[in-house]
């Protein structure tokens, strides 16, 4: 049984998942109130679900890149859970967590996937993958021009995530180009990933695990605190 925790974005969700079945999820909208909801979605999860705390195996989290606070908020609850209960932390680049789910809901795509989050201006983080979640462009913070990612116009993209919509406005004359800009990151991207890893012993330690954010954290007169 592991708890799959996502707060990178602007969506707060939360997948028990037994073998990789999901039994309980709760995904809020996209209105970044992760210090209020996550605690009780847990919560109400595991109180749906009649899972003591004590039968959980592992907690994997969405480790960044994202936003600031809801990475530290995720991965704060994630180790105090662990630590708690002295279980494994299972640890989950979130572009990888999404390139997963979007294959998981178009089963028919063969083509690569492009998960782009939002920064400031004209900056995304981001990274791309095939469809055996291979990273064939490492995450990166990319201020966009008409060069970035290197598109090779005989492959197709698929361009997911709240960094789509800046990226069609530089490559939206591009056919081999789709953009998914409605596209909603939820904890089941880090299901089957998780379970990979806990099967393969591949944990966090506990006491310095620190999310990924990729660049440090500038804040303050920007609207946006990605």
């Amino acid at each position: 049984m592991i708890l799959h925790i996502e707060t990178a974005t602007d969506i707060c969700s939360v997948i028990l998942a037994d073998n990789g079945i999901i039994i309980a999820e709760k995904t809020s909208e996209p209105i970044r109130d992760h210090a209020s909801s996550l605690a009780v979605f847990i919560d109400e999860i595991l109180k749906q679900s009649r899972v003591s705390p004590s039968e959980l195996k592992a907690v994997a989290v969405s480790k960044g890149p994202g936003s600031y606070t809801g990475l530290r908020i995720g991965v704060s609850t994630a180790k105090g859970l662990c630590y708690a209960l002295n279980i494994p932390l299972i640890a989950i680049a979130t572009t990888q967590a999404m390139a997963q789910q979007f294959y998981l809901e178009n089963p028919d795509y063969n083509g690569y996937v492009v998960p782009l989050l939002d920064a400031r201006r004209m900056e995304v983080y981001g990274a791309i993958y095939n469809r055996q979640l291979e990273e064939i462009h490492p995450i990166v913070a990319e201020v966009l021009n008409e060069n970035s990612f290197l598109f090779d116009s005989n492959l197709q993209y698929a361009l997911i995530g709240s960094g789509a919509a800046k990226t069609k406005a530089i490559f939206d004359d591009k056919a081999n180009l789709i953009f998914y800009e409605q596209f909603l990151i939820s904890a089941q991207g880090l299901i089957t990933l998780a379970l990979k890893a806990y099967n393969e012993n591949v944990f966090e330690d506990v006491a310095y695990f620190e999310p990924f954010y990729l660049k440090d954290f500038v804040s303050p007169h920007f609207k946006s605190e990605n």
